[in-house]
């Protein structure tokens, strides 16, 4: 295996994985964003009031985007498997 080759592994494994918790973690992020605006204007501060509706919202994402996050990954190991033959 050539180290281009190897390199070009690598980034198609980072951009899956991006495209595979990119949607939780902006979820995440927007319903953070969303809490702490009502905390500063609430004036309340308390930790739980964050983590919960984040845990929350997080795991809906995730069981809502399950099925397509598992065909990706099926898609990307079918993938990385049929090329090990042309990478030796």
């Amino acid at each position: 295996m050539t180290t281009d080759a190897a390199v070009e592994l690598c980034r198609s494994m980072v951009l899956e994985v991006l495209l595979l918790a990119g949607p939780v973690l902006l979820a995440g992020l927007l319903i953070g964003l969303i809490v702490s605006l009502l905390q500063a204007v609430t004036q309340l501060h308390d930790q739980t009031l964050s983590l919960v509706p984040k845990l929350t919202v997080m795991s809906v994402a995730i069981l809502y985007l399950l099925p397509w996050g598992l065909g990706r990954l099926a898609e990307y190991a079918s993938d990385l498997i049929r090329s090990i033959p042309n990478s030796l």
